[in-house]
């Protein structure tokens, strides 16, 4: 990703590059798993406590952070990746 940050900024093209990269996410799917008896119940429950901040994260979180992203709000944040995972990767 870094690789297109200068270029894009050397020639004026006023495009910030940066990725979101999410952990586990409530999704539908990932709700139809937990929902499948008592494995998928012990398995919500594992997943979940890989996470120090304690449950799942919905897809409103990954939206918000997107939506910083593409806000006024970040106008001189670029070559950032934006890690949304409840804490899944800083352990």
């Amino acid at each position: 990703m870094s690789a297109w940050v200068m270029p894009c900024a050397k020639a004026g093209y006023n495009i910030r590059v940066n990725s979101v990269h999410p952990g586990y996410i409530l999704t539908d799917r990932l709700q139809q798993v937990f929902a499948s008896g008592e494995e998928g119940r012990r398995f919500r429950q594992r997943v979940e406590s890989l996470h120090p901040i304690g449950h799942l994260g919905e897809p409103m979180d990954i939206a918000q952070g997107v939506l910083y992203l593409a806000s006024d709000e970040s106008k001189f944040v670029t070559g950032s990746e934006l890690v949304i995972d409840g804490g899944y990767t800083a352990q």
